[in-house]
Protein backbone atom coordinates (compact mmCIF):
# COMPACT_ATOMS: atom_id res chain seq x y z
CA UNK A 1 0.00 0.00 0.00
CA UNK A 2 1.34 3.44 -1.02
CA UNK A 3 2.03 5.93 1.78
CA UNK A 4 0.00 9.12 1.19
CA UNK A 5 1.56 12.55 1.60
CA UNK A 6 -0.04 14.80 4.22
CA UNK A 7 -2.68 17.10 2.71
CA UNK A 8 -0.73 20.24 3.60
CA UNK A 9 2.31 19.03 1.61
CA UNK A 10 0.14 18.16 -1.38
CA UNK A 11 -1.42 21.63 -1.28
CA UNK A 12 1.99 23.26 -1.00
CA UNK A 13 3.29 21.33 -4.00
CA UNK A 14 0.23 22.36 -6.01
CA UNK A 15 0.83 26.01 -5.15
CA UNK A 16 4.48 25.74 -6.17
CA UNK A 17 3.63 24.04 -9.47
CA UNK A 18 1.03 26.71 -10.24
CA UNK A 19 3.45 29.49 -9.37
CA UNK A 20 6.10 28.00 -11.64
CA UNK A 21 3.65 27.60 -14.52
CA UNK A 22 2.54 31.25 -14.17
CA UNK A 23 6.13 32.48 -14.23
CA UNK A 24 7.05 34.03 -17.60
CA UNK A 25 9.56 31.95 -19.53
CA UNK A 26 11.05 34.99 -21.23
CA UNK A 27 12.02 38.41 -19.95
CA UNK A 28 10.69 41.19 -22.17
CA UNK A 29 10.98 43.91 -19.54
CA UNK A 30 13.78 45.75 -21.36
CA UNK A 31 11.53 46.82 -24.24
CA UNK A 32 11.57 50.61 -24.24
CA UNK A 33 9.97 51.36 -27.62
CA UNK A 34 7.59 49.36 -29.78
CA UNK A 35 6.95 48.87 -33.48
CA UNK A 36 3.75 50.86 -33.15
CA UNK A 37 5.78 53.87 -32.01
CA UNK A 38 8.43 53.45 -34.73
CA UNK A 39 6.53 52.54 -37.89
CA UNK A 40 5.10 55.61 -39.56
CA UNK A 41 7.35 57.94 -37.56
CA UNK A 42 9.69 59.98 -39.81
CA UNK A 43 12.15 60.27 -36.92
CA UNK A 44 12.85 56.55 -37.38
CA UNK A 45 14.09 56.17 -40.94
CA UNK A 46 14.24 52.60 -42.27
CA UNK A 47 16.40 50.77 -44.78
CA UNK A 48 16.92 47.30 -46.19
CA UNK A 49 20.16 45.86 -44.92
CA UNK A 50 22.75 43.44 -46.21
CA UNK A 51 26.46 43.71 -45.49
CA UNK A 52 27.97 41.13 -47.84
CA UNK A 53 31.17 42.33 -49.46
CA UNK A 54 31.93 39.21 -51.52
CA UNK A 55 30.35 37.47 -54.49
CA UNK A 56 29.14 34.67 -52.22
CA UNK A 57 27.24 34.59 -48.97
CA UNK A 58 29.58 31.88 -47.78
CA UNK A 59 31.81 34.80 -46.76
CA UNK A 60 29.89 36.28 -43.84
CA UNK A 61 30.38 39.90 -42.73
CA UNK A 62 32.20 40.04 -39.42
CA UNK A 63 30.86 41.68 -36.29
CA UNK A 64 33.39 44.55 -36.59
CA UNK A 65 32.21 45.11 -40.18
CA UNK A 66 28.58 45.04 -39.08
CA UNK A 67 29.33 47.59 -36.38
CA UNK A 68 30.91 49.89 -38.96
CA UNK A 69 27.87 49.58 -41.21
CA UNK A 70 25.34 50.14 -38.45
CA UNK A 71 27.15 53.24 -37.24
CA UNK A 72 27.23 54.68 -40.76
CA UNK A 73 23.49 54.19 -41.12
CA UNK A 74 22.85 55.58 -37.65
CA UNK A 75 24.75 58.72 -38.67
CA UNK A 76 22.29 59.05 -41.59
CA UNK A 77 19.32 59.00 -39.22
CA UNK A 78 18.40 55.37 -39.91
CA UNK A 79 16.91 53.63 -36.88
CA UNK A 80 15.25 50.54 -38.39
CA UNK A 81 16.92 47.84 -40.50
CA UNK A 82 15.25 45.13 -42.53
CA UNK A 83 16.93 41.72 -42.87
CA UNK A 84 15.79 38.83 -45.06
CA UNK A 85 16.61 35.48 -43.51
CA UNK A 86 18.06 33.86 -40.42
CA UNK A 87 19.66 30.79 -41.97
CA UNK A 88 22.95 32.62 -42.40
CA UNK A 89 24.87 34.08 -39.47
CA UNK A 90 24.43 37.68 -40.64
CA UNK A 91 21.16 38.43 -38.81
CA UNK A 92 22.28 36.93 -35.49
CA UNK A 93 25.66 38.66 -35.74
CA UNK A 94 23.96 41.95 -36.60
CA UNK A 95 21.86 41.71 -33.45
CA UNK A 96 24.96 40.98 -31.39
CA UNK A 97 26.77 43.92 -32.99
CA UNK A 98 23.91 46.30 -32.16
CA UNK A 99 23.71 45.05 -28.58
CA UNK A 100 27.46 45.52 -28.10
CA UNK A 101 27.25 49.08 -29.43
CA UNK A 102 24.35 49.77 -27.08
CA UNK A 103 26.33 48.44 -24.11
CA UNK A 104 28.95 51.12 -24.77
CA UNK A 105 26.36 53.78 -25.65
CA UNK A 106 22.93 53.22 -24.04
CA UNK A 107 21.48 56.07 -26.11
CA UNK A 108 22.29 54.30 -29.40
CA UNK A 109 19.10 53.27 -31.17
CA UNK A 110 18.80 50.66 -33.93
CA UNK A 111 15.97 48.19 -34.40
CA UNK A 112 15.15 45.33 -36.76
CA UNK A 113 12.41 44.01 -38.96
CA UNK A 114 13.70 40.45 -38.87
CA UNK A 115 13.02 38.50 -42.04
CA UNK A 116 12.18 34.79 -42.09
CA UNK A 117 12.63 33.36 -45.58
CA UNK A 118 9.82 31.03 -46.68
CA UNK A 119 9.89 28.52 -49.55
CA UNK A 120 7.56 25.93 -51.03
CA UNK A 121 8.51 22.28 -51.26
CA UNK A 122 11.14 21.33 -53.87
CA UNK A 123 12.30 24.89 -54.64
CA UNK A 124 16.01 25.37 -55.30
CA UNK A 125 16.24 21.65 -56.12
CA UNK A 126 16.41 19.53 -59.26
CA UNK A 127 12.94 18.17 -58.59
CA UNK A 128 10.71 18.90 -61.62
CA UNK A 129 7.65 19.94 -59.61
CA UNK A 130 7.37 22.83 -57.18
CA UNK A 131 4.62 22.04 -54.68
CA UNK A 132 3.37 25.57 -54.06
CA UNK A 133 0.98 24.84 -51.21
CA UNK A 134 3.35 22.64 -49.18
CA UNK A 135 6.03 23.95 -46.84
CA UNK A 136 9.68 23.41 -47.54
CA UNK A 137 10.89 21.40 -44.52
CA UNK A 138 13.33 24.16 -43.67
CA UNK A 139 10.58 26.72 -43.07
CA UNK A 140 9.99 25.33 -39.60
CA UNK A 141 13.67 25.79 -38.73
CA UNK A 142 13.65 29.32 -40.17
CA UNK A 143 10.64 30.38 -38.13
CA UNK A 144 11.94 28.72 -34.97
CA UNK A 145 15.26 30.55 -35.34
CA UNK A 146 13.49 33.87 -35.90
CA UNK A 147 11.47 33.24 -32.73
CA UNK A 148 14.62 32.48 -30.74
CA UNK A 149 16.27 35.69 -31.92
CA UNK A 150 13.17 37.75 -31.09
CA UNK A 151 13.15 36.20 -27.63
CA UNK A 152 16.87 36.82 -27.11
CA UNK A 153 16.87 40.40 -28.44
CA UNK A 154 13.40 41.81 -27.64
CA UNK A 155 14.83 45.30 -27.19
CA UNK A 156 16.00 45.27 -30.84
CA UNK A 157 13.66 43.00 -32.84
CA UNK A 158 10.42 44.91 -33.32
CA UNK A 159 8.91 43.08 -36.33
CA UNK A 160 9.10 39.63 -37.88
CA UNK A 161 8.38 39.52 -41.61
CA UNK A 162 7.29 36.10 -42.85
CA UNK A 163 8.53 35.64 -46.42
CA UNK A 164 9.89 38.06 -48.98
CA UNK A 165 8.13 38.42 -52.36
CA UNK A 166 7.03 34.83 -51.81
CA UNK A 167 3.41 35.23 -52.98
CA UNK A 168 3.92 37.19 -56.21
CA UNK A 169 3.46 35.04 -59.30
CA UNK A 170 6.58 36.19 -61.12
CA UNK A 171 8.70 34.66 -58.33
CA UNK A 172 8.60 31.42 -60.29
CA UNK A 173 11.42 29.66 -58.45
CA UNK A 174 10.18 30.20 -54.91
CA UNK A 175 6.49 31.21 -55.17
CA UNK A 176 4.29 29.90 -52.37
CA UNK A 177 0.55 29.99 -51.92
CA UNK A 178 -0.67 32.61 -49.42
CA UNK A 179 -1.94 29.77 -47.21
CA UNK A 180 1.64 28.93 -46.23
CA UNK A 181 2.42 32.53 -45.25
CA UNK A 182 -0.91 32.75 -43.40
CA UNK A 183 -0.19 29.62 -41.37
CA UNK A 184 3.18 30.93 -40.17
CA UNK A 185 1.80 34.40 -39.40
CA UNK A 186 -0.96 32.80 -37.32
CA UNK A 187 1.63 30.63 -35.59
CA UNK A 188 3.63 33.71 -34.56
CA UNK A 189 0.49 35.53 -33.44
CA UNK A 190 -0.37 32.50 -31.29
CA UNK A 191 3.08 32.64 -29.69
CA UNK A 192 2.43 36.27 -28.81
CA UNK A 193 -0.82 35.32 -27.10
CA UNK A 194 0.98 32.59 -25.19
CA UNK A 195 3.63 34.99 -23.95
CA UNK A 196 6.38 33.29 -25.95
CA UNK A 197 6.92 36.51 -27.92
CA UNK A 198 6.41 40.13 -26.83
CA UNK A 199 2.83 41.26 -27.27
CA UNK A 200 4.23 44.46 -28.83
CA UNK A 201 6.07 42.54 -31.58
CA UNK A 202 4.46 43.17 -34.97
CA UNK A 203 4.06 40.36 -37.49
CA UNK A 204 3.78 40.91 -41.25
CA UNK A 205 4.74 39.54 -44.64
CA UNK A 206 6.66 41.70 -47.11
CA UNK A 207 5.58 41.33 -50.72
CA UNK A 208 4.97 42.98 -54.06
CA UNK A 209 2.02 45.36 -54.32
CA UNK A 210 0.31 42.92 -56.70
CA UNK A 211 0.56 40.06 -54.20
CA UNK A 212 -1.14 42.32 -51.65
CA UNK A 213 -4.15 42.64 -53.94
CA UNK A 214 -3.17 45.88 -55.64
CA UNK A 215 -2.87 44.43 -59.12
CA UNK A 216 -4.54 41.59 -60.99
CA UNK A 217 -7.74 40.29 -59.33
CA UNK A 218 -6.26 36.79 -59.62
CA UNK A 219 -4.57 37.54 -56.30
CA UNK A 220 -7.88 38.29 -54.56
CA UNK A 221 -8.27 35.01 -52.66
CA UNK A 222 -9.75 34.05 -49.32
CA UNK A 223 -6.31 33.19 -47.99
CA UNK A 224 -4.98 36.64 -48.90
CA UNK A 225 -7.99 38.27 -47.30
CA UNK A 226 -7.37 36.23 -44.15
CA UNK A 227 -3.73 37.32 -44.22
CA UNK A 228 -4.83 40.97 -44.18
CA UNK A 229 -6.72 40.14 -40.98
CA UNK A 230 -3.83 38.23 -39.45
CA UNK A 231 -0.91 40.67 -39.87
CA UNK A 232 -0.31 43.73 -37.73
CA UNK A 233 0.52 45.88 -40.75
CA UNK A 234 0.99 45.48 -44.50
CA UNK A 235 4.51 45.68 -45.93
CA UNK A 236 4.23 46.20 -49.70
CA UNK A 237 6.86 46.63 -52.43
CA UNK A 238 6.90 48.98 -55.39
CA UNK A 239 9.59 49.20 -58.09
CA UNK A 240 9.01 51.72 -60.86
CA UNK A 241 12.58 51.02 -62.03
CA UNK A 242 11.65 47.46 -63.01
CA UNK A 243 8.50 48.75 -64.65
CA UNK A 244 10.55 50.99 -66.96
CA UNK A 245 11.27 47.83 -68.93
CA UNK A 246 8.32 45.53 -68.29
CA UNK A 247 5.46 48.06 -68.11
CA UNK A 248 6.90 51.26 -69.61
CA UNK A 249 3.67 53.13 -70.34
CA UNK A 250 4.64 55.78 -67.76
CA UNK A 251 8.27 55.93 -68.85
CA UNK A 252 10.07 57.52 -71.75
CA UNK A 253 9.96 60.89 -73.42
CA UNK A 254 6.48 61.89 -74.52
CA UNK A 255 5.94 63.16 -78.04
CA UNK A 256 5.23 66.65 -76.67
CA UNK A 257 8.46 66.58 -74.59
CA UNK A 258 11.05 65.98 -77.32
CA UNK A 259 11.85 69.69 -77.53
CA UNK A 260 12.81 69.90 -73.85
CA UNK A 261 16.32 69.75 -72.40
CA UNK A 262 17.75 66.39 -71.38
CA UNK A 263 17.44 67.25 -67.69
CA UNK A 264 13.79 68.23 -68.13
CA UNK A 265 13.07 64.96 -69.94
CA UNK A 266 14.66 62.98 -67.12
CA UNK A 267 12.88 64.96 -64.43
CA UNK A 268 9.46 64.40 -66.01
CA UNK A 269 10.09 60.66 -66.37
CA UNK A 270 11.12 60.48 -62.71
CA UNK A 271 8.01 62.44 -61.69
CA UNK A 272 5.91 59.79 -63.43
CA UNK A 273 7.93 57.10 -61.65
CA UNK A 274 6.93 58.54 -58.29
CA UNK A 275 3.32 58.76 -59.45
CA UNK A 276 3.45 55.05 -60.33
CA UNK A 277 4.90 54.12 -56.93
CA UNK A 278 2.22 56.14 -55.15
CA UNK A 279 -0.53 54.61 -57.29
CA UNK A 280 0.69 51.10 -56.45
CA UNK A 281 0.73 51.98 -52.76
CA UNK A 282 -2.78 53.42 -53.05
CA UNK A 283 -4.00 50.29 -54.85
CA UNK A 284 -3.07 48.12 -51.86
CA UNK A 285 -4.78 50.53 -49.47
CA UNK A 286 -7.86 50.52 -51.70
CA UNK A 287 -8.07 46.73 -51.80
CA UNK A 288 -7.60 46.51 -48.04
CA UNK A 289 -10.42 48.98 -47.45
CA UNK A 290 -12.67 47.02 -49.84
CA UNK A 291 -12.38 44.21 -47.27
CA UNK A 292 -13.48 46.56 -44.47
CA UNK A 293 -10.03 46.26 -42.91
CA UNK A 294 -8.10 49.25 -41.61
CA UNK A 295 -4.44 48.55 -40.85
CA UNK A 296 -1.24 50.51 -41.42
CA UNK A 297 0.27 50.10 -44.89
CA UNK A 298 3.98 50.80 -45.32
CA UNK A 299 6.62 50.16 -47.97
CA UNK A 300 8.83 47.17 -47.28
CA UNK A 301 10.95 47.76 -50.37
CA UNK A 302 11.51 50.29 -53.08
CA UNK A 303 14.69 51.49 -54.70
CA UNK A 304 16.51 52.41 -57.88
CA UNK A 305 19.74 50.78 -59.09
CA UNK A 306 22.64 52.90 -60.31
CA UNK A 307 23.95 50.51 -62.97
CA UNK A 308 22.67 47.83 -65.31
CA UNK A 309 24.26 46.10 -68.26
CA UNK A 310 20.90 44.77 -69.37
CA UNK A 311 17.20 45.59 -69.36
CA UNK A 312 17.36 48.78 -67.29
CA UNK A 313 20.59 50.20 -68.68
CA UNK A 314 21.73 51.60 -72.02
CA UNK A 315 20.62 48.50 -73.99
CA UNK A 316 17.14 48.71 -72.50
CA UNK A 317 15.09 51.38 -70.71
CA UNK A 318 18.05 53.66 -69.85
CA UNK A 319 16.80 53.98 -66.29
CA UNK A 320 19.84 53.13 -64.17
CA UNK A 321 22.33 55.84 -63.34
CA UNK A 322 23.24 57.71 -60.18
CA UNK A 323 21.38 60.86 -61.12
CA UNK A 324 18.00 59.14 -61.51
CA UNK A 325 18.62 56.97 -58.48
CA UNK A 326 19.34 60.08 -56.43
CA UNK A 327 16.19 61.82 -57.64
CA UNK A 328 14.06 58.81 -56.77
CA UNK A 329 15.59 58.47 -53.31
CA UNK A 330 15.01 62.12 -52.45
CA UNK A 331 11.47 62.14 -53.89
CA UNK A 332 10.52 58.94 -52.07
CA UNK A 333 11.85 60.14 -48.72
CA UNK A 334 10.11 63.50 -49.08
CA UNK A 335 6.74 61.94 -49.95
CA UNK A 336 6.89 59.20 -47.32
CA UNK A 337 8.00 61.54 -44.54
CA UNK A 338 5.21 63.97 -45.37
CA UNK A 339 2.65 61.15 -45.22
CA UNK A 340 4.04 59.29 -42.18
CA UNK A 341 4.78 56.21 -44.26
CA UNK A 342 7.77 54.08 -43.34
CA UNK A 343 9.93 53.06 -46.32
CA UNK A 344 12.54 50.33 -45.98
CA UNK A 345 14.55 51.81 -48.81
CA UNK A 346 16.39 49.23 -50.87
CA UNK A 347 19.19 49.23 -49.97
CA UNK A 348 22.00 50.41 -47.73
CA UNK A 349 25.08 48.90 -49.46
CA UNK A 350 25.91 47.36 -52.81
CA UNK A 351 26.05 43.57 -52.53
CA UNK A 352 27.93 41.72 -55.31
CA UNK A 353 26.62 38.23 -54.48
CA UNK A 354 23.21 38.97 -55.92
CA UNK A 355 24.36 38.64 -59.53
CA UNK A 356 27.79 37.15 -59.01
CA UNK A 357 28.25 36.11 -62.65
CA UNK A 358 27.52 39.63 -63.93
CA UNK A 359 29.30 42.41 -62.00
CA UNK A 360 27.28 45.03 -63.90
CA UNK A 361 23.93 43.40 -63.13
CA UNK A 362 21.42 45.79 -61.61
CA UNK A 363 20.86 43.66 -58.49
CA UNK A 364 24.45 44.36 -57.44
CA UNK A 365 23.98 48.14 -57.55
CA UNK A 366 20.99 49.18 -55.43
CA UNK A 367 23.09 50.39 -52.50
CA UNK A 368 23.45 53.99 -51.34
CA UNK A 369 27.10 53.24 -50.55
CA UNK A 370 29.31 51.20 -52.88
CA UNK A 371 32.06 48.69 -52.15
CA UNK A 372 34.71 51.44 -52.29
CA UNK A 373 33.07 53.22 -49.34
CA UNK A 374 31.76 55.91 -51.67
CA UNK A 375 28.45 57.60 -51.01
CA UNK A 376 26.39 57.74 -54.19
CA UNK A 377 24.71 60.92 -55.39
CA UNK A 378 21.56 60.21 -53.36
CA UNK A 379 23.46 60.88 -50.12
CA UNK A 380 26.21 63.28 -51.17
CA UNK A 381 24.61 65.83 -48.86
CA UNK A 382 25.44 63.64 -45.84
CA UNK A 383 29.11 63.78 -46.80
CA UNK A 384 28.87 67.56 -47.19
CA UNK A 385 27.25 67.81 -43.75
CA UNK A 386 30.07 65.81 -42.17
CA UNK A 387 27.83 63.12 -40.70
CA UNK A 388 30.37 60.43 -41.65
CA UNK A 389 33.37 62.22 -40.14
CA UNK A 390 35.43 59.75 -38.14
CA UNK A 391 33.54 56.75 -39.51
CA UNK A 392 34.89 54.22 -41.99
CA UNK A 393 33.86 51.16 -43.98
CA UNK A 394 36.52 48.46 -44.14
CA UNK A 395 38.99 51.08 -42.96
CA UNK A 396 38.07 53.55 -45.72
CA UNK A 397 36.53 56.98 -45.02
CA UNK A 398 33.27 57.74 -46.78
CA UNK A 399 33.83 59.89 -49.86
CA UNK A 400 31.64 60.84 -52.82
CA UNK A 401 31.32 59.01 -56.10
CA UNK A 402 32.60 61.01 -59.09
CA UNK A 403 34.74 62.90 -56.54
CA UNK A 404 31.62 64.97 -56.02
CA UNK A 405 31.81 66.39 -59.56
CA UNK A 406 28.22 67.00 -60.65
CA UNK A 407 29.15 67.65 -64.28
CA UNK A 408 30.84 64.26 -64.52
CA UNK A 409 27.84 62.58 -62.94
CA UNK A 410 25.41 64.22 -65.36
CA UNK A 411 27.46 63.05 -68.33
CA UNK A 412 26.41 59.51 -67.38
CA UNK A 413 22.74 60.42 -66.90
CA UNK A 414 20.84 58.70 -69.71
CA UNK A 415 17.83 60.27 -71.38
CA UNK A 416 14.93 57.78 -71.43
CA UNK A 417 13.88 56.45 -74.84
CA UNK A 418 11.10 58.22 -76.68
CA UNK A 419 7.60 56.82 -76.74
CA UNK A 420 8.19 55.81 -80.33
CA UNK A 421 11.30 53.82 -79.37
CA UNK A 422 9.42 52.09 -76.58
CA UNK A 423 6.54 51.19 -78.90
CA UNK A 424 9.03 49.77 -81.39
CA UNK A 425 10.64 47.57 -78.71
CA UNK A 426 7.29 46.30 -77.51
Amino acid sequence: MKKLLPLTIVMLLAVLITACSDEPRHDFSNIQITAEEIIGNPAYQAISFGAYRDTTREVQPTIPQLKEDVQLLHAMGVRMLRTYNVHYDEAANLLQAIREIREDDPDFEMYLMLGAWIDAKNVWTDEPERIRDVDDPRNEVEIATAVELAQEYPEIVKIIAVGNEAMVHWATEYYVEPSIILNWVNHLQDLKEQGELPETLWITSSDDFAAWGGGDPVYHTEDLNALFEAVDFISMHTYPMHNTYYNPQFWGVRDDEVHLSDMEKIRLAMDRSMELAISQYDSVVSYMRSLDIDKPVHIGETGWATNSSGKYGAPGSRATDEYKSGLYYKDMREWSNANNITVFYFEAFDEPWKDAENPDGSENHFGLINLDAQAKYAIWDYVDAGVFDGLTRDGMPITKTYDGDMDSLLQDAMVPPTDAEIRERL
